[in-house]
């Protein structure tokens, strides 16, 4: 009987995973018992992934705010800390911000403008055209910039995150001065001691910085990139792609995934015969239409996979294909000689008409932004996504 169904893409639902869990162990089991429950078996090139959360809670990888501020006072001692570039979230920068001012004297936050660097919106951006303000050349102060567009709030969160920032510094006690400015060469005027906040761009950032006389750079990757009395870190990313888990501590990116993504595969293959490819996945790679926002928080979308997931897609366009080299053919005749095409096609179609309008993304983007819209971030309890057919194409 004909195939009928490409990709298939289940959330499987997992125990509730806790400190010093065997996390190799309960992926394995989760997705063998599934398969008996849900009728399927596993195949080569079949895909399971596993959110980042659930792997750095079985690691127990959490630091405090203390731990933060400890290692901020070592970096910076007393020195008037310039933060720029902080992206507009509760979940992932206030609490940073929190240990960020319990070390701090004085701190100068500068923020992007228009929006932060993953689309959170501080002003509309058709409203600097009305108030003639040049983003790219002005620099505003607080005052400055409430004179020209008042307070607002943001569209989904319903905070004000220009408010909400300082109000953090002030109960720590200590003096928080705000600028608005894209060129990170503007907190130079204020201190020599800066750290780095922003995701994608940090590298630009702190090479600027560096070369027009900035003295203490670091950046948010700097920072719990060790252990601090104990506490948890990543030697990578720091504090990047952390989240808020308490109201005085926070869950850090996962560490190690290589090697459990490994052990999954070598496990799995042990008791079932099958390569499965296996990921660690995080945010997805994709941008909201109405809010503008770019859900790529963490610094990559995917912080360890195997091997069979590298590269990008070898994909041909069938309706180009249809509409232009086989325009005169329909029916059993067209879909053979599509057929033939897709199993003779170039090893690489980089560049080739046949392949535009392809998608040229990494695959763990793209297997990762599938993952994260099937698991979400709320209380669906499938942390564990499991895909069957994501490579196979028309001819199987």
């Amino acid at each position: 009987m004909e195939r009928m169904v490409g990709t298939i893409v289940r959330g499987l639902r997992a125990p509730i995973f806790k400190q010093g869990d065997d996390i190799s162990a309960i992926v394995v089991e989760t997705v063998l018992r599934a398969s008996q429950i849900e009728g399927f078996s596993l195949l080569d090139k079949d895909v399971v992934a596993i959110t980042e959360s659930v792997v750095a809670r079985a690691q127990g990888n959490y630091a405090s705010i203390d731990a933060i501020a400890k290692d901020i006072h070592t970096k910076f001692g007393d020195d008037t800390i310039g933060i720029v570039f902080p992206i507009l979230s509760r979940n992932r920068f206030a609490i940073c911000l929190r240990g960020i001012a319990k070390a701090a004297k004085k701190i100068v936050l500068m923020f992007s403008y228009p929006s932060d660097e993953v689309g959170n919106n501080l002003v509309d951006i058709n409203v600097l055209d009305v108030k003639d303000v040049n983003p790219w050349t002005d620099v505003l102060t607080e005052k400055e910039f409430r004179d020209y567009f008042g307070y607002n709030k943001h569209a989904f969160t319903g905070v004000d995150y220009i408010d909400y920032y300082k109000s953090i510094a002030k109960e720590y006690g200590i003096e928080c001065e705000i600028l608005f400015s894209n060129d990170p060469k503007t907190i130079l005027n204020y201190t020599k001691s800066v750290l780095v906040c922003d995701i994608h761009t940090r590298v630009r950032t702190k090479r600027i910085l560096q070369t027009n006389g900035g003295e203490k750079i670091y950046g948010l990757e700097d920072i719990l990139s060790s252990s601090i009395d104990g506490s948890g870190y990543n030697e990578v990313y720091g504090l990047l792609g952390s989240n808020k888990a308490t109201e005085d501590s926070i869950k850090l990116f996962p560490r190690d995934c290589q090697t459990i993504v490994n052990n999954i595969q070598k496990y799995l293959l042990e008791k079932t015969g099958k390569m499965v490819e296996v990921m660690v996945y995080g945010d997805g790679a994709f941008k909201d239409p109405v809010g503008k926002i770019w859900e790529l928080a963490d610094p990559v979308v995917s912080p360890g996979y195997t091997s069979g997931l590298e590269g990008t897609p070898n994909e041909i366009k069938l309706k180009y294909i249809a509409d232009n080299n086989f325009a005169h053919l329909k029916g059993e005749e067209l879909k053979n000689a599509i057929y033939d095409y897709i199993k003779n096609k170039e090893a690489d179609l980089k560049g080739t008409m046949e392949a535009q309008g392809t998608t040229p993304r990494r695959l763990t983007d793209l297997i990762g932004s599938l993952c994260d819209l099937t698991s979400g971030s709320g209380d669906k309890g499938t942390p564990i996504i499991y895909i069957q057919g994501y490579f196979d194409n028309y001819t199987k």
